[in-house]
């Protein structure tokens, strides 16, 4: 194996720096330290079994239920991942099952009183993390940059409005 390394064709060394510092490895960093407060803040409130998954199943699932296959379909997730998910939120309380009125085959899936009880500590949670990124950016940079990126991240097909 030779440790030669690699070369451009100028015969300097390329820059590698873009790996750490381009848009979509910021964007990623910032959710993940937004994501990592708002479960902080979750288990503050009494929630502290909420992993990330569970918040990718419920903020596909609509307030009146959805269908399992549709749950998978948001979620960019096969039926059978969907289906251990929605496993473990209904063994937490958060969501159950029930057959489809319009189509016994097929399975909906809805949040429990316990649900949407975990789903308004969320909304609190969520807004609290966004106070606080308002208050480290300081709305002058905090405005402008969600109003961006809600241009670019939109339009999301997800619950109904």
């Amino acid at each position: 194996m030779s440790r030669n390394k690699p070369r451009g064709r100028s015969g300097r060394m390329p820059d590698y720096s873009w790996r750490q510092a381009n848009a979509g490895r910021i964007l990623s960093n910032a959710l993940r330290r937004f994501e990592d407060r708002v479960l902080e803040l979750l288990a503050q409130a009494g929630y502290p079994e909420t992993r990330l998954t569970h918040v990718n199943l419920t903020r596909h699932l609509d307030l009146e239920g959805t269908r399992m296959s549709e749950l998978a379909r948001r979620a960019s997730m096969t039926n059978a991942a969907m289906t251990e998910l929605i496993d473990q939120c209904v063994q937490l309380g958060l969501v159950q099952r029930q057959a489809d009125p319009a189509d016994r085959r097929a399975r909906v899936v809805s949040f429990t009183d316990h649900g949407r009880a975990w789903l308004d500590a969320f909304g609190v949670a969520v807004r609290q993390a966004e106070e606080e990124l308002v208050a480290i950016l300081g709305p002058t940079h905090a405005t402008p940059l969600l109003e961006g990126l809600g241009r670019y991240g939109a339009p999301v097909e997800s619950i109904a409005a």
